[in-house]
């Protein structure tokens, strides 16, 4: 049997599991972003698990490839700058790999896949099964019978291995070699490899099936036809040097040593240590699985100081390896001794009520048949107030039964004396609404004590259970499954539940300890105790209480947009001269860049295609009509299917209104998200958007709905924390804040400011917080880049604390590592400083930005806040519905209109003191449009 090598293309994992997690990166508590790290070492420990290969090796670029370049000068020329966070990664992987004792291959001014290639022809020449470990099809011409492509797994596809068969079949050609031709005719736009014009992936294999080559193609391009024959004939050069630069080459000064890419034992205790600087707990035992798979390991109990025994403190992780320790198994409820007692009968039931009433805080956690609260069913309830011990108590399926056994525990719940701790404690709550259980007591809520001490990363259960607690819990699917084979909990054997729920108690109850001790460290228990905690209950109620919806109304609507999209359709047609489809963005790509040549040089995208996205049409919008109604048909397709089609859909069957969620642990500057559906998006800008507003309805004729919303809110905080005078002087003066800049910026008198004058000031004014430059607020207006910058130093002039404050705020970043609210919460900021200066500019902006856009949202929480107490305590039937960022929406009773309404607005303006006031404007309609 031949022995096996296996060589990985580095960046190209690397990259690869860098974008996996884009979505959701993997930044630890240093604020390190490990995602690319951690990508390439699943697809690393993978390939030596499945495969357990003889021999390995990884393969670095180093300096790019200078035979290509010298070639062609713009080779990879449109490649965007490496993304910091993988420029970080690559020291600790390079450190990772000699600790595995896995040989590096990076030559000077030659790529991977060159040195790639010529380890695998020189492996394949001594008798080797060569398996090129990479997600590129460029590697497709190496392949013959004896060197294959191994494609990792993904997103829950299998591996793929391409053989000559695979590449046959996908690139129809005879020969992997052809896939040579194919790539040069093609060109690739991601390494500015030109290719032949108007020759895309149907093309190429087209002509190389009548062909056979490059060389044969353009040596009888007489046998071609109109357009594409004028192409190719007059871009014969191009299609040759396409061809070089797509061949890999084989004669990189490396040579394939048998011995030196043998693979052996790793040194364990020096990866340990690596592992544990990068916080992969999962990927240690991972690691040690794929290495030695008879045993696990549990890094061993931190000593002095911490938080119990076993759990790794929030910000100090102790050197857990800084000597060899006995292999054990990992922390999970099979190995981990704990006491789980079920409380199925009366007697039983009350020995837990009396426990219960004893204590001064308790975690509790429901089981339940869905996780829409509204409609989900007790199954059970845990309760843990102790490390490794707690209860479980099983609710029968009647409703009323249910009813009746909760009534036992209303003592407890219902005790303000009792803390009460739990993870996503607002679905608890609303849940035991649906039984009319109130929870009283303090909160303590994991997720948000998380989310305040490390808002970057991410904050489930089981993730900070790995991480802090160095234990996995049972997860759900191995209860209920998953996907359309999931069944119901209470099919599940009582026992299994038992555990499950309990352990869910039991390991919420241990994070509670860890996070409690960490949260005065970083200044987040009083805006957790003042704001975040009290917010809870609020939300709750707005959840449980919805928003009523015409929907008769969306229905007569989508007709009339279906009837716009067809006009729009039909103008488009003609202005093109034929009809296409408006949704494929290769057709619309050819009509307007191939036969209506709006740019001499329109932008591709990484497939080859024309780049059609918004951003790239919008500047041909004025010039060209065609343009301006593909996007008005966009928007009106996107407003259609988003919103007026959708919405319908969300309406709750058992109350009939629409009921959003709101998450206080997704934006990191501490503002609210809204999801299932997001109320925060509902258009407003455009008529036709705001039209969708028409359909939010009071709830029947004797109400309406308010709108309260902060006046200009962020540019007060940002006048007020600036100190700058001439800003607050025209707050302080009741003016026009856009109307008083562009009447000073253009020194003009207020009342002679134009519209245009202060449309631009109010740009400025935005953009300001979000560090706008010339180039930006050119972009934004019909100013030229130099007017930009003019209007920009103008501004300054006009307010010169700004600019001081600007460059306060970065400099306290620089020094701390984070800002801060007025209400002292912190957003950490870990590139500031980054050498890119891209990235380490995202960081600046980042730090003038989070206080202001966070101190509004601290603002407006605690006007929710006061505003809920107060309707609670007048006994009032106003409900509040909505949060969007600024603005507060009510369901208000037209007899109690004269009572609201100074108390929203009273509770607004006073809800913190500013050097400037805070202004709420409020509105009343029979519908949110008309209300804001």
């Amino acid at each position: 049997m031949k022995k096996r090598l296996f060589l990985l293309d580095a960046y190209a994992l690397i990259f690869r599991g860098y974008y996996a997690f884009i979505k959701n990166p993997r930044i630890n508590s240093k604020g390190l972003n490990t995602s690319a790290i951690l990508g390439f070492m699943n697809s690393l420990l993978e390939v030596i698990k499945k495969e357990k290969p003889d021999h390995l090796a990884v393969a670095f670029d180093k300096g790019g490839s200078v035979e290509r370049t010298e070639l062609f000068a713009d080779y990879k020329a449109n490649r965007e700058e490496t993304p910091e966070a993988i420029r970080l990664a690559i020291p600790y992987i390079h450190e990772i790999l000699k600790a595995l004792h896995i040989p590096i291959i990076e030559k000077e001014g030659y790529e991977a896949d060159d040195i790639i290639g010529t380890l695998s022809k020189q492996a394949e020449k001594q008798n080797y099964q060569v398996y090129m470990v990479t997600p590129d099809k460029d590697y497709a011409q190496l392949v013959s019978d004896n060197i294959f492509i191994y494609r990792p797994s993904r997103g829950g596809n299998d591996v793929e291995i391409w053989g000559v068969k695979e590449v046959q079949e996908k690139f129809e050609v005879q020969n992997p070699l052809q896939v040579i031709d194919f790539l040069g005719m093609m060109g690739d736009a991601v390494d500015n490899i030109p290719g032949l014009p108007g020759v895309g992936e149907k093309t190429a294999k087209k002509l190389l099936a009548d062909f056979g080559s490059m060389e044969n193609l353009l040596a009888h391009t007489d046998q071609l036809k109109g357009k594409l024959r004028e192409n190719i004939e007059s871009n014969k050069e191009k299609g040759i040097l396409s061809k070089q630069l797509a061949t890999i080459m084989l004669d990189v000064p490396v040579t394939f040593d048998e011995e030196d890419f043998a693979m052996s034992e790793p040194d364990f205790e020096a990866v340990g240590r690596i592992f544990e600087e990068l916080e992969f707990r999962q990927l240690l035992q991972n690691f040690l699985r794929t290495y030695q798979p008879q045993m696990t390991t549990t890094p061993p109990p931190l000593t002095g100081n911490k938080p119990t025994e076993g759990q790794l403190s929030l910000f100090t992780q102790g050197d857990l390896f800084a000597q060899p320790q006995v292999m054990s198994e990992k922390k999970n409820s099979t190995n981990t001794p704990h006491f789980y007692q079920l409380a199925d009968t009366p007697m039983a039931q009350q020995l837990l009520l009396q426990n219960l009433l004893q204590q001064t805080e308790v975690c509790f956690d429901t089981e339940t048949t869905s996780v829409n609260a509204l409609e989900a069913e007790l199954v059970g309830i845990s309760f843990c107030w102790s490390a490794h011990k707690g209860y479980y108590v099983p609710f029968p399926t009647d409703k009323a039964e249910a009813t009746k056994l909760l009534e036992t525990f209303r003592p407890f719940f219902e005790n303000e004396r009792i803390g009460k701790v739990g993870q996503n404690l607002k679905y608890d709550l609303k849940v035991l609404q649906n039984y009319n259980i109130e929870v009283r007591g303090a909160l303590f809520d994991t997720m948000i004590a998380h989310y305040l001490l490390n808002p970057d990363m991410r904050h489930n259960m089981d993730i900070l259970s790995e991480t802090y607690l160095n234990y996995t819990p049972i997860t759900i699917e191995s209860l209920i499954g998953k996907g359309k084979a999931q069944r119901s909990m209470r099919t599940v054997p009582l026992d299994q539940v038992k555990e499950y729920a309990v352990e869910d108690a039991d390991v919420t109850w241990q994070l509670k300890n860890v996070f409690k001790e960490e949260m005065p460290k970083v200044n987040a228990e009083k805006i957790y105790t003042d704001l975040e905690a009290p917010l809870i209950k609020v939300l709750a109620a707005m959840e449980r209480e919805g928003v009523n919806l015409d929907v008769p109304f969306l229905k007569e609507y989508a007709k009339i947009l279906d009837a716009d999209i067809a006009q729009l359709e039909a103008t488009i047609a003609e202005q093109a001269g034929e009809s296409f489809n408006l949704a494929s963005p290769k057709q619309l790509g050819d009509i307007l860049f191939e036969k209506l040549k709006i740019d001499s040089k329109p932008k591709k995208t990484k497939t080859g295609q024309y780049a059609t996205s918004e951003e790239v049409l919008a500047p041909f919008a004025s010039k060209h009509k065609i343009v301006a109604d593909i996007l008005e048909w966009r928007q009106v397709q996107k407003l259609k299917s988003t919103y007026v089609d959708a919405l319908p859909l969300e309406v709750n069957k058992l109350t009939g209104r629409v009921h959003t969620t709101y998450m206080q642990t997704v934006a990191a500057t501490g503002r609210l998200s809204s999801n299932n559906p997001n109320l925060q998006n509902i258009p407003i800008r455009t008529p036709r958007g705001q039209q969708v507003r028409k359909a939010f309805i009071a709830r029947n004729p004797d109400y309406v709905l308010l709108s309260a919303d902060y006046s200009q809110i962020e540019l007060r905080i940002i006048a007020a924390l600036s100190e700058e005078h001439n800003m607050i002087d025209s707050f302080l003066r009741n003016e026009d804040i856009h109307r008083s800049t562009a009447a000073k910026v253009f020194h003009v008198p207020l009342e002679e400011v134009t519209r245009e004058q202060r449309s631009h000031a109010k740009t400025v004014n935005f953009g300001i917080i979000y560090g706008v430059s010339a180039f930006g607020l050119s972009a934004q207006t019909n100013l030229s880049r130099s007017e930009s910058k003019e209007l920009i130093d103008t501004y300054y002039a006009t307010y010169p604390n700004l600019r001081n404050y600007i460059s306060k705020q970065i400099q306290f970043a620089q020094e701390h590592g984070y800002v801060e609210t007025v209400l002292g919460r912190r957003r950490y900021l870990p590139d500031i400083h980054s050498r890119n200066q891209v990235v380490r500019g995202a960081a600046e902006r980042n730090a003038v930005n989070a206080p202001i856009q966070g101190s509004a949202a601290d603002i407006i929480k605690i006007a929710m806040i006061r505003i809920q107490h107060e309707l609670i305590r007048q006994q009032l039937q106003t409900r509040m519905l909505l949060q969007v960022h600024d603005e507060l929406v009510f369901d208000v009773p037209k007899t109690e209109l004269n009572i609201v309404k100074p108390l929203i607005k009273e509770a607004m303006e006073s809800a913190f003191n500013l050097a400037v006031p805070l202004v709420a404007d409020l509105g009343v309609g029979d519908n949110w449009l008309d209300a804001h």
